[in-house]
């Protein structure tokens, strides 16, 4: 499952300069392709969910739009086609949603990133720290070979906790991690940043919410 996001819906991506949190920019992405505004107008804003003051990017309405959905994955497609990817490692549970559709276009495996107790033989493990305790991802032992290109995927950024895990985990296991991407990054992502010094690919960003119930 993604991070949640406080106080924010989301808008198109667009261009900004900041470094914050560690997070060391990169080139800015321009953003001109007109099927980001479908995608963000696609996702609904629950507010005060899971808890008070949190505004929750709810994924699922863009799931029951084919083409929206669709040129989502597509986009992701696109961009990595061609990469030399060799798995596609997604995390629970959204980017699950993802992942395999864009490992089984760009040719390449699926690998879930789990949180404990889920996966069924030996695995690796990585904690990491959450605003009110601890969490975990585990990967099966064997699951990634060392040298092998890897796409992280989830559904949304906000601190980078959760990435930045889902890296070290990986590497822990001699992947060579190419890149982060994610549909939602919070505003600090409006540029092409940088996390654990891989790059984070974010289709839509999230905008203070005009409607704070």
């Amino acid at each position: 499952m993604g991070e949640d996001v406080s106080c924010n819906s989301v808008s198109v991506m667009v261009s900004a300069k900041a470094k914050e949190n560690g997070l060391a920019a990169a080139s800015p992405v321009a953003v001109a392709d007109p099927r980001l505004q479908g995608i963000s107008d696609s996702i609904r804003v629950v507010p005060h969910f899971p808890k008070q003051g949190i505004m929750f990017n709810d994924i699922t309405t863009l799931l029951l739009r084919p083409g929206v959905f669709k040129d989502a994955v597509d986009i992701f497609v696109e961009r990595y086609r061609g990469m030399g990817i060799d798995a596609v490692a997604g995390i629970e549970a959204r980017g699950f949603i993802f992942g395999p559709a864009i490992a089984l276009a760009i040719g390449a495996k699926f690998i879930p990133l789990r949180k404990p107790r889920k996966l069924p033989a030996e695995v690796i493990s990585e904690s990491y720290v959450l605003e009110y305790g601890t969490d975990c991802l585990e990967m099966h032992v064997g699951a990634i070979e060392p040298g092998e290109r890897v796409l992280i995927i989830d559904d949304l950024v906000a601190t980078g906790g959760t990435l930045s895990a889902a890296i070290r985990l990986l590497e822990r296991a001699g992947a060579d991690v190419v890149e982060c991407a994610c549909l939602i990054g919070l505003p600090k992502f409006k540029d092409f940043y940088k996390l654990n010094g891989k790059p984070v690919y974010v289709l839509v960003e999230s905008r203070e919410s005009e409607n704070k119930n």
